[in-house]
């Protein structure tokens, strides 16, 4: 099981601004696929379907480095940081794949809910389970 899920996409045209790069909005956007597509590689989001869950956002954190334009190629990089009772941190990480100059890193605190009620429920093991967590930085192994 690898602890960081990563993929690649190409920045379109649509999702510049007036500033003439990728707006922000668009990273929370890229944050919240690459946290359905790592669940749902691992197992997890089946797992938590089939107990009547669901993952909802408590907040996101995002620290922009460098601009991102029309037509780069960007590796969206994502890794579970942490799980507590009923909260994980989710850490992601956006690198232009021409230079490898690291875009935005960000995280998003989600809590594991009851998907009818809304109220927090205790993550189960095998959720927790379906995850390899790295609670440092990718690129050391930390």
């Amino acid at each position: 099981m690898e602890s960081v899920y990563q993929f690649e996409i190409q920045a379109a045209a649509a999702e510049v601004d007036g500033n003439g790069h990728v707006n922000n909005v668009v990273y929370v956007q890229w944050m919240q696929d690459a946290a359905i597509r790592h669940a749902a590689a691992t197992g997890c989001t089946a797992a938590t379907e089939a107990i009547g869950a669901t993952w909802v956002a408590r907040s996101h954190q995002i620290e922009y480095l460098r601009p991102t334009f029309a037509g780069d190629i960007v590796t969206v990089m994502t890794w579970v940081a942490n799980f507590g009772k009923v909260r994980s941190l989710r850490k992601y990480r956006f690198v232009r794949a021409s230079d490898h100059k690291v875009l935005a890193q960000g995280a998003t605190d989600w809590v594991f809910v009851d998907a009818k009620t809304g109220r927090p429920r205790t993550i189960p093991d095998p959720i927790q389970q379906a995850f390899q967590v790295l609670d440092g930085d990718p690129e050391s192994g930390r």
